[in-house]
């Protein structure tokens, strides 16, 4: 064991392996392989071109996937750090698990599961474990990337019992397993998962307020920020003239961030204290997550949830575009069914192959994959190539 690390850490030296068996690396451990292979795919670059909350035209300062990962992946790891748990896997799970996501942000996804549900529907956890189990092509001998066990324990974090029984038909004792013993993952997916919460929250106040579509005042209805604008302005009093309420929200969410993360440290501490898990497997064995808010930090970052929810995500102007997003998801879908033709060469056969075998599921499920892979501005393009009608700018 690491001595760097908890004994109810994941260890790469104890790694329940990789499904293609491969010779160690001189001066990497098994999870900084991971790492490096997913910053090296092609599906962590097009991240950089998918929808957070504003679509990819929308402006060039707002978050994107890739700059969601990132933001997630630096608190996973200050997090990790001071539990003493994995660093590299934190940063390997966090930076992977938006692989999947469609276009157009939730929008997209919700408009190809629609698509999707006679075929077995679509979600995007299921979709990053596809990502890097099958559709990278980067190997000569295997598809995927060929990550350990614990990276794609992470990156699965949610899964239906009829899906996990597929994965565990595939792949048995493998990622589905835990979801049918109703088990827990590793403590660094459970923080992954977490830092996930706190990032998104944060980074929509963000590009809530540059966009316009909130305001500081509105966020005076939010008690876990309010809290922090009052504190920062205490703090710093010029904060409250005009020119610098930039300033203020910055320091409001830095504030916000920093007692969610010592919030997280505490509690989890004082869990791990309580259970004491003898390791890594101790862990999965746990009723509940060991990793998680206080009782009251969970109640105000879901009430700041609620907020981004109804002033924000169903802000007028978002559900227009997002109506518009939707619309590019779903005649994709229908034209692809149609005429497979239409897609990139290696997905036609693929869809061709599904056709003459008669499985019309296999063909939906390539021209899925052909979609979810898609970014904005390449569905938007693809879209008025074959519609010829302009829904979204450029």
């Amino acid at each position: 064991m690491n001595p760097a690390l908890a004994p109810y850490a994941c260890d790469p030296a104890r790694t329940r392996g990789r499904r293609h068996a491969e010779v160690a690396a001189p001066t990497r451990t098994e999870y900084q392989r991971d790492r490096d292979r997913i910053v090296h795919s092609s599906a962590f670059r097009r991240l950089v071109y998918k929808t957070q909350v504003f679509l990819n035209h929308e402006g060039d300062m707002f978050r994107t996937r890739l700059t969601h990962s990132l933001e997630v992946a630096q608190l996973a790891r200050s997090i990790a750090r001071s539990l003493s748990i994995n660093e590299d896997l934190v940063e390997a799970i966090s930076l992977a698990h938006d692989l999947g996501h469609t276009p157009f942000g939730h929008a997209g996804q919700d408009a190809l599961n629609e698509c999707m549900a006679a075929f077995g529907g679509f979600e995007h956890n299921l979709q990053s474990l596809r990502v890097v189990d099958t559709l990278e092509e980067r190997y000569p001998d295997y598809d995927g990337l060929n990550l350990t066990f614990e990276t794609r324990e992470g990156i699965l974090k949610h899964c239906s019992r009829r899906h996990a029984e597929l994965i565990e038909a595939r792949e048995p004792g493998g990622v589905g397993q835990r979801f049918l013993l109703r088990q827990q993952p590793g403590l660094e997916a459970q923080l992954c998962n977490l830092a996930d919460e706190i990032a998104y929250n944060a980074h929509d106040i963000d590009d809530g307020v540059r966009s316009g579509l909130i305001t500081l005042d509105q966020l005076q209805q939010v008690p876990l920020f309010d809290r922090f604008r009052r504190q920062a302005l205490a703090a710093h009093p010029h904060l409250g003239e005009p020119q610098s309420r930039r300033r203020w929200l910055n320091e409001a969410i830095r504030r916000m961030l920093s007692a969610q993360v010592y919030d997280v440290i505490d509690t989890t501490r004082a869990a791990l204290a309580a259970r004491a898990p003898a390791d890594a497997d101790a862990v999965r064995q746990s009723p509940g997550p060991l990793v998680g808010f206080s009782d009251g930090m969970r109640a105000e970052s879901q009430a700041l949830k609620r907020f981004l929810f109804s002033q924000l995500y169903r802000h007028p102007q978002v559900m227009e575009t997002t109506g518009h997003a939707q619309q590019i998801v779903r005649d994709l879908f229908g034209i692809y069914m149609a005429r497979p033709e239409e897609m990139k060469p290696a997905f036609a056969a693929r869809a061709r192959a599904g056709t003459g075998s008669g499985e019309a599921s296999i063909q939906a499920r390539v021209v899925a994959d052909f979609i979810a892979g898609m970014t904005d501005r390449f569905a938007g393009r693809e879209h008025e190539r074959l519609t010829g009608l302009q829904l979204l700018g450029h």
